[in-house]
């Protein structure tokens, strides 16, 4: 190859600086070097890459494009010594993070801005899961750091746990279905007799969990709590809601809280990740979440 780094190297600064002296200063080199390398170059190439008629060296529009176009490498050489730099350092290059259906991601977000201030430079990837799929994320090699994953993991160890807060939850419906006109509080046989929206587990390894069902009643399966929620505003169906969800829902109209006889226990989530990880950004990531609550009950 008649091309390499070095030479966009030169004709960068070249370029940048304007003079063959200038930028030999800045490379530290003598000027020599960089006229014969140039030279070399353009010999090789069989085009002329700057015109020397005038004080300045200024490319020609062989060198434009060439210069244009190998700034892509020089800035893909350059992440690339960083990267390996940074692993070597212990940083990773990736981390795909979990996080239940039920986190808010406003506040998520703000964690990931605080994270990208810190200089890393390890790419995140972010997906979601539902119910039991966090811990199904993490020992299925999804996910190296989950975030709302449920009580009672797993068995089998290999992961570390931090308590995040527990999420209560209420039992909501329509205010134009039936049961908003029932008295409280609901008894179970008044329930089972409408359609309960629930949202999927997303575990694709471990057996799937359900909550908050009764045996017997009609159920309508939706991918998340988003999905339920506005199931449940449409008349759909009726179930329990994290409680801030439904509060916000009732305090507009678009839902009516009711209380059950038979109530859903608060339910407690967890921060959870692979006991061998030891990578710098993982660990900033846990010692922030560990502070920093991502659901108003937390």
């Amino acid at each position: 190859m008649k091309l390499n780094l070095d030479h966009l190297v030169v004709i960068d600064a070249i370029a940048t600086h304007g003079s063959f002296a200038a930028a030999a200063q800045i490379l530290h080199r003598v000027p020599s070097a960089l006229t014969y390398s140039v030279q070399k170059l353009e010999q090789d190439l069989s085009v002329q890459l700057f015109d020397r008629s005038g004080h300045r060296a200024v490319l020609t529009a062989a060198g434009v494009t060439l210069l244009r176009d190998g700034r892509y490498l020089l800035d893909a050489a350059r992440e690339l010594e960083s990267r390996v730099q940074r692993i070597a350092a212990g940083v990773e290059v990736e981390l795909r993070i979990a996080v239940s259906d039920l986190i808010d991601w406003q506040l998520l977000y703000v964690g990931l801005n605080a994270f990208y201030a810190q200089g890393f430079g390890t790419r995140l990837r972010v997906s979601t899961e539902v119910f039991g799929g966090c811990w199904d994320a993490l020992v299925d090699g999804r996910a190296d750091l989950v975030i709302g994953a449920p009580s009672d993991g797993p068995g089998g160890g290999g992961y570390v746990t931090h308590a995040m807060g527990v999420v209560d939850f209420v039992f909501a419906v329509a205010p134009d279905h039936p049961l908003a006109d029932y008295p409280e509080p609901l008894q179970v046989v008044d329930i089972v007799k409408f359609r309960a929206v629930s949202a999927a587990d997303s575990s694709r390894q471990l057996p799937a969990r359900t909550s908050g069902l009764i045996n017997g009643q009609d159920v309508l399966t939706v991918p998340h709590m988003t999905a339920k929620l506005l199931a449940q505003e449409a008349g759909l169906g009726v179930g329990y809601l994290p409680k801030a969800l439904a509060m916000t829902a009732q305090a507009n109209g678009r839902l009516v809280i009711k209380t059950v006889a038979e109530p859903k226990s608060s339910a407690q989530f967890f921060m959870a990740w692979n006991s061998h990880h030891h990578g710098l950004a993982l660990a900033w990531l846990v010692d922030y979440w560990k502070s920093h609550p991502l659901w108003e009950n937390a």
